[in-house]
């Protein structure tokens, strides 16, 4: 009788979850401004991805309002290069990144004005661990998850 594949546990290969906080409220009283601080998350993603092939980043960002997938480098398209010489990773997620901190403005004037302004830094982490979650039902090969939370503190 044939055995069961066994589903592999590769240590050297990452899944990486980057939870990007937006919240423009934080971000006005930081020392460091957002694209200072997102050319280093830029940077940090392009690291992982070139340490080895078979690591995949997930890039999610979190408002004031609401959270978004902005870039999965499992994407074949998000492995190509635009006519600029730009990778695709970055134009994709900085063009994202700029949808999605639209709309969290757009939701942010239907609410009250009263409200505090705190990023939703939980709903983040839970699409993040549903993500992990997914992928470890899917394949046979399991990276090792990871969280990393990017926010101003």
């Amino acid at each position: 009788m044939a055995s069961v594949p066994s589903k592999l546990y590769a240590d050297d290969v990452s899944l990486v979850m980057v939870l990007l906080d937006t919240n423009p409220f934080f971000w006005s009283s930081s020392t460091l401004s957002f694209s200072q601080f997102l050319s280093h998350v830029l940077a940090f993603v392009n690291g992982l991805l070139t340490l080895n092939q078979l690591n995949q980043v997930v890039v999610i960002a979190t408002g004031y309002n609401s959270c978004d997938y902005l870039f999965d480098s499992s994407s074949d398209t998000n492995r190509n290069f635009e006519n600029g010489g730009m990778p695709a990773i970055y134009s994709s997620l900085l063009q994202r990144l700029d949808e999605f901190l639209t709309r969290d403005e757009q939701l942010g004037k239907e609410e009250a004005e009263g409200r505090i302004r705190s990023s939703l830094l939980s709903g983040s982490l839970s699409m993040a661990l549903c993500y992990i979650q997914r992928v470890f039902r899917s394949g046979s090969l399991h990276p090792q998850p990871r969280v990393s939370i990017s926010a101003a503190f």
